[in-house]
Formats: C-alpha cells, structure tokens, sequence
C-alpha cells in the first residue's frame, strides 16, 4: 500500500491552520507551516510535501515570495502551490498563477471546493510523476540500447577489419595501436586554429577514432601472393597493392549506397545514420594520400584530403616504421623519427606532423602498450 499524499499547509494563523487541517486529515498527510521562512523549510524537509496550500497574505515573507523561493530550489521547483487568500482582486490572482501556482483559492475556504481542488491537482501530479518516471525509464531504456548497439557496432566492425588485418599476418594490437594514435592527434589539434570547426563536435571526433581501425579493409580484395610476398615488391606487384585504398574504398560506399536505399522514408536522417561509414570511407580511401599529391589512389592534395585521413596517415607510416613485418625489421626510433620530421610538408599534413612531434611521448607509449611481441618494438 502506498504511503498517504502530504499537504503542507502553510498560513500565518494559528486557527486557520487548525481549520484547514482538520478538514484535510482524513484523507492526506498534513504538515503545517506559520509562516514563509517555516515553509521553506519544511517543503525541502521529509516527508516532502506533494502539494502546497500557501497563504498570500502573511508579514515578513509574503506568499508570492516563498512561491519565487520555491521555484528557485530544483528540490522543490515541481511542488504544485495552490493559493489561499482573503485576497478576491483578478490581478492578484494573475501575479500568484504567473509566478507558477496551479490554482487559487479565496477566504473564507468553503470545504467542498478546498477538498475538490486539491483532488484535483494531486491526482494531475500523481499523473504527471507516473509519466516522468515512465519517461525516465524510456530514456535509460534507449541509452542502454544505443551503448549495445554501439558495442555490438564497434565489435563487428573490428573484427571485420581484423580479418583484413590478418590476412597481412598482423595482429590486433595494430588496430589497437592506430586507433589510440588518432585518439591522441585529434586531443593535441582540437584548440588548434585551422582544426578547430573541424573537431568541435565531440560525436565526429569519436566516429573517426572508431573508424580507424577500418582503414585497410580493403586488403581483402589483394591476392595472397603479394599481400603476404616476404620480400619486396616487385613494380608490377606495387600497383596491385596500392589499390586497396580504392577497393576499400569503394567497398565502403557501396555499403552506404545499399543502406541508404533500405532506410524507411521520414524520421530518420539518413546522412546522420550514415557517417561513421562516410568517416571509414575517408579513411580507407584516403590514408594513402599525401599532403604534396604524390599519393595514392586519387593524388590528392593539401585540405582535399579529408581530415580523417590525414591523421590516420601520421598514424599508420609511424607504426609501420615501429613495428616488424613479415617484410621488414622495426626500425629504431631516433630513424623513424627523422623520417616523420622529412615527410612534414610532403607526405604530412604539416600542422598534424607537428602535433605528432609534440606527442612522440605518448605515441611511443602507446606503441610500447600494445607491442605485439616482446621483441618487435625498435629501441
């Protein structure tokens, strides 16, 4: 059984307090007040009152003062107030209802009509409490859906391009390693001038540290000869492997193009629910250019190069440099790092290649984190 309703009633007259609450017992909770500064009080204290019935005219503190004082507290900003004056003027009843009271009752009180409207507001707040809550559960219900669905997204997204990754005899720690390498670059450009736009929205910055990991899926597309070929590649054999960019690449937009066409029309907006894959198809299409347009596979150059790839450019050659691969030693790092200062301005973006140099701590860090053997990491 739930516990009765509570009526605070709060007037500066003893004998109207003991009139009004004696015809309210009955049937609610009653908590008394005799004056402004006492109701205050007593309405953030518990029991907390469900419903005020508050005097107008009382000495100190008037009734529309303790309604402002109320409205201005969160704890007791939604308590419905309901007037009760000797008070009958219609601009006196104007100022109470705009300063929030839900009703107004005049002196002297007929019981029936006192009885019949604070019925009537308790049962519109117990109605509105029941929704709130119902709206609160809602509101956890999708939050919880959306982190599953974006866990079950990340999850099959990675394993998607840790099958590209595999193939080309790495791990995931790859991806792991890239990934925390963007994460790093967008931290150290987001108060940069030319960057700034570009990584104010705190959603466009996660989707392109997700994304990352996706940026060689087009290697599913590369013949096991060359992709795993232990020695270096022949010209002829180059050219094949450039176009995993465009493979992955084209990959990603048709997956956007064929999704596009299976949204429902109205309510959804479909370049909204289709940007982390317009991100991973930057990436994967684009991580290969260079910032002078000798890249591939469009040469593009400078900013028509998306920022995306951009960043995952700085991160994929310094962990291709740090790392061994089935072709190749790691290289030390005092020589990766000349490597990364030469392509500045040529294979780098430069202000990136400078965010890079102003955090070679943490991506060495990084790098050493999720080394994939004791062994791989140059010294």
């Amino acid at each position: 059984m739930s516990p009765p309703l509570t009526v605070l009633v709060v007037d500066d007259t003893g004998e109207n307090l003991g009139i009004t609450g004696q015809l309210l017992r009955p049937h609610y909770r009653v908590r008394v007040a005799n004056s402004g500064a006492h109701a205050l009080v007593a309405a953030a204290g518990e029991p907390r009152p469900d419903l005020i019935l508050l005097d107008v005219m009382m000495p100190e503190m008037d009734g529309h003062e303790v309604l402002r004082r109320l409205r201005a507290q969160p704890s007791t900003a939604d308590i419905p107030v309901i007037f009760v004056t000797a008070l009958d003027a219609d601009e006196d009843e104007e100022i109470g209802l705009a300063l929030g009271a839900v009703d107004y009752v005049t002196k002297p009180i007929k019981p029936a009509l006192l009885l019949a409207r604070v019925k009537a507001q308790l049962e519109l707040k117990r109605s509105r409490d029941w929704l709130s809550r119902k709206n609160a559960e809602l509101d956890a219900e999708v939050h919880r859906r959306m982190l599953e669905n974006e866990l079950i997204k990340e999850v099959s997204l990675h394993a998607l391009a840790l099958l590209a990754e595999k193939r080309d005899n790495e791990t995931g720690n790859h991806l792991h390693r890239t990934q925390s390498y963007v994460s790093v670059l967008i931290r150290a450009l987001r108060r940069h001038p030319r960057f700034e736009a570009a990584l104010a929205n705190p959603m466009g910055c996660q989707r392109m540290v997700h994304a990352a990991p996706l940026h060689d899926i087009g290697k599913v597309g590369i013949p096991d000869a060359i992709l795993l070929k232990p020695g270096k590649l022949t010209p002829d054999e180059f050219e094949i492997m450039k176009t995993h960019a465009a493979i992955g690449r084209q990959a990603l937009a048709d997956a956007i193009d064929r999704v596009r066409h299976r949204l429902p029309f109205g309510g959804i907006d479909s370049d909204t629910s289709l940007a982390f894959l317009a991100t991973a198809q930057d990436i994967a299409g684009g991580h290969h250019e260079k910032w002078d347009g000798s890249g591939y596979p469009q040469g593009l150059a400078g900013d028509a190069i998306p920022l995306a790839a951009r960043l995952m450019a700085v991160a994929d050659v310094f962990d291709a440099l740090m790392s061994r691969r089935h072709y190749k030693e790691a290289f030390p790092l005092e020589q990766v790092l000349e490597i990364m200062r030469e392509g500045r301005g040529r294979h780098f973006d430069p202000d990136i290649a400078d965010a890079f140099l102003q955090s070679v701590d943490e991506f060495v860090a990084i790098s050493r984190r999720f080394a994939d053997h004791e062994a791989e990491q140059a010294p």
